[in-house]
């Protein structure tokens, strides 16, 4: 039986269109689309099941993946099979789950899997971009309580003029890549970079991305109501005890109040939460404790967070005593750790990082091969977040997925400010060694000075600063809050963090958790954001102004050459014998890569001893020397041979040349030792390819002023020419 296929097509208003899908594919799936731009095709289903986890949070799973044959090519490695998802996999299912898991009920407790699968791929669609539409689609045509569409749009900008979705090769000219998550009514979720903008033209690429999708989630309704609109699931809501939340509120509400007006440390502000929960809890009888105990943590909860709230709205104070725009108390330290290539220490109140750099060569290069992007970065951070920096134990299983975003958050914000021109591949780790409110923003910095420290000529240095957000919908009353703790990250109606220079924006990260949050406060929150980040730039500068003008005397210093392609060989050596014996003698590292354009060999010459370095640039010198017909060169006598003499040029060490014993001098020479002996130096001029013997040739003798022929004699010894009778005519006829 053919199945009945249905269709939706989203005009992107410059000749490209999104095609949705649904009918024709794995139709056991609660829900199910194929989603297609150009030759790029993209599956969606998800499953959710019909039983409740017993668990107190949304077991959601959101699973990105990119398969090879999608693009023609197979897996690496030996098994020649898909295996853990990368790094570029990991960042687009965070960027679909940011956006998905508030819109389900919060009571909502199912084991929920959304999975995306890249099946056909087209080298001018980049696919995350339409992963979540793709999964909001899909889930539009499911039974799930879900609260409305959503979609994402990637935005870029060229010329001043927004595109909506553009191509890899676009946003290599575009001064902005930003992905924006959003429903119809309200912006969820914004990231990206940018090359220095202002917070007005971050805020109109967000509004250009809004109207975009709303069209999007325009034509998922219309999908979903062609294909037959399926009725909300119903499950089993969590037990709601009015009554009792009421109670637990009045007996935690002015308790936490003052302990939160009080601005203590974490510590101890953890300690007296617990104080107050504990106290609540034995107030109920081992019955009601048995009965409904789980309730009782949930509203203690909930009035924690109205306490905490209030308190911020009503008197601009936070838990630990800052007004509403308040940075915490900073010092910096460079230079730390006295064996890495850089390094510094970044601590802001209770959060610390440490950074340090390590300097490599183009094959330190961190190598990214997906179906949708192969390339490299010479320029790349990794985060590490141990459980040690919140005061916790836990089992450590391998990078997390928030340890892989933050990094790419805190790279895309330094990566702009490396200059083009900087020979080294960059690696930069920030360990958290404490956390207490937004340890990637505290990376940013500490990256910042480690860079600076190792001798990176950064084009300006970055700070970065996490924002938070506190609104009442009835009263109209909001505080954006300047660097915010962890607990008013939990509390807050949106988490932003925005790194940049003193002169604009280069990335940004944000979680909007309200609904139709005003542009207005956006850009209030924005500018606040703005002065944030000058103050913490401050502090840098005055720990490290400028780049150190070189790399640490125990780094190694980086020198490239361009060779042309016929020496390549030649340096390399036969089995690399040449170059392996070159780097074990003067112990640099050394990296030929060709150019595929111009076939010139790119030579990486990497080492911590000027003298090892200026041995590689001699012998290169050597292998690519050639001499210049009509050139003079200083030669040197090596080897004494019967009809010659073999020199080696002076500035070539090791390219040699037979000087022939008639060309020594302009007089007869029976022996080479008359004229030159071995270490002798002299010049020689070139001649090039010599016609007869097909060899170079140089001569000493073309140097040397001819001596004269003695006058009345020849080279025969018989009388002059002029003495001679001239031959008639007459007399040749009669011969």
């Amino acid at each position: 039986m053919i199945p009945k296929v249905y269709k939706e097509v989203i005009d992107l208003g410059d000749g490209r269109e999104i095609t949705l899908e649904t009918g024709k594919l794995a139709k056991q799936a609660h829900g199910s689309v194929v989603v297609q731009s150009g030759k790029c095709m993209l599956l969606c289903t998800v499953v959710s099941n019909y039983k409740q986890s017993d668990v107190d949070f949304l077991p959601l799973t959101v699973d990105y993946r990119e398969k090879f044959a999608a693009s023609g090519r197979y897996p690496g490695g030996f098994f020649k099979r898909e295996a853990r998802p990368s790094d570029g996999e990991i960042l687009t299912m965070r960027l679909v789950d940011r956006v998905l898991r508030p819109l389900f009920p919060k009571d909502y407790h199912a084991e929920t899997q959304v999975m995306i699968q890249l099946m056909s791929h087209d080298e001018d669609v980049m696919p995350d971009a339409m992963a979540g539409l793709a999964a909001s689609a899909a889930i539009q045509l499911s039974d799930f309580p879900f609260e409305c569409a959503i979609s994402e749009v990637r935005v870029g900008r060229i010329d001043g003029k927004f595109i909506i979705n553009p191509t890899r090769a676009q946003l290599e000219e575009s001064d902005i890549d930003m992905v924006i998550g959003a429903s119809a009514d309200s912006v969820m979720m914004v990231e990206g970079e940018m090359d220095e903008i202002s917070e007005e033209e971050m805020v109109e690429a967000i509004k250009f991305a809004h109207e975009a999708i709303k069209v999007q989630c325009e034509a998922q309704i219309k999908l979903a109501e062609a294909f037959g609109k399926k009725e909300t699931r119903e499950y089993e809501p969590e037990r709601e005890d009015e009554e009792l939340a009421k109670k637990i509120h009045e007996m935690a509400y002015d308790k936490v109040y003052a302990v939160a007006k009080a601005g203590s440390s974490k510590k101890e502000r953890g300690l007296a939460f617990s104080e107050i929960k504990e106290e609540i809890i034995a107030s109920f009888s081992e019955e009601e404790i048995e009965d409904f105990g789980d309730l009782i943590g949930k509203y203690y909860a909930k009035a924690e967070k109205a306490a905490v709230r209030d308190l911020t709205l009503n008197e601009g104070l936070r838990l630990d005593g800052r007004k509403t725009t308040e940075i915490r108390p900073i010092w910096c330290e460079v230079d730390y750790l006295p064996s890495t290539h850089g390094s510094s220490i970044f601590t802001r109140g209770e959060t610390q990082a440490l950074a340090t750099v390590t300097l490599g060569t183009s094959r330190e290069a961190n190598q990214i091969d997906m179906p949708s992007y192969e390339g490299e970065e010479t320029f790349y951070l990794h985060y590490n977040f141990p459980p040690f920096s919140t005061g916790e134990a836990r089992p450590i299983r391998g990078t997390s997925r928030r340890e892989i975003g933050h990094g790419n958050l805190a790279q895309r914000a330094l990566k702009g400010m490396i200059p083009a021109d900087c020979p080294y591949t960059v690696r930069v780790v920030s360990e958290v060694l404490e956390s207490n409110g937004s340890s990637s923003m505290a990376t940013v910095c500490s990256g910042t000075m480690a860079l600076m420290d190792a001798g990176v000529q950064l084009k300006k240095p970055v700070s970065g600063i996490a924002m938070g957000l506190i609104s009442d919908g009835e009263t109209g009353k909001y505080a954006v809050l300047s660097d915010i703790l962890g607990d008013e990250d939990h509390l807050g109606d949106m988490d932003f963090k925005v790194t940049g220079t003193a002169d604009g924006i280069t990335a940004c990260q944000m979680d909007i958790k309200v609904k139709g949050l005003s542009y207005e406060i956006l850009v209030n929150a924005l500018k606040q954001a703005a002065d944030g980040r000058l103050h913490i730039l401050e502090k840098l500068t005055d720990t490290i102004a400028t780049p150190n003008p070189d790399v640490k005397p125990h780094a190694p210093k980086m020198v490239t050459r361009t060779i042309p392609g016929e020496f390549i060989g030649a340096l390399i050596g036969p089995g690399g014998k040449v170059i392996q014996e070159l780097q074990k003698e003067t112990g640099t590292t050394i990296v030929i890569n060709e150019d595929p354009v111009t076939e010139e060999g790119n030579v990486e010459i990497l080492g911590t001893s000027q003298e090892g370095i200026d041995k590689v640039l001699a012998k290169i010198d050597a292998i690519t020397f050639k001499p210049q017909v009509g050139s003079i060169y200083e030669v040197k006598v090596i080897k004494v041979l019967d009809f010659g003499a073999v020199v080696e040029y002076v500035d070539a060490p090791g390219n040699e040349v037979l000087l022939h014993i008639s060309e020594l001098a302009w007089e007869r020479t029976n022996n080479v030792t008359d004229v030159v002996n071995i270490g002798d130096v002299i010049d020689v001029k070139y001649f090039g390819i010599d016609p007869k013997t097909r060899k170079e040739k140089v001569s000493r003798k073309a140097l040397l002023q001819r001596p004269p022929r003695p006058e009345g004699d020849n080279a025969k010894g018989d009388k002059p020419r002029g003495d001679r009778k001239p031959r008639s005519n007459n007399d040749k006829r009669e011969k």
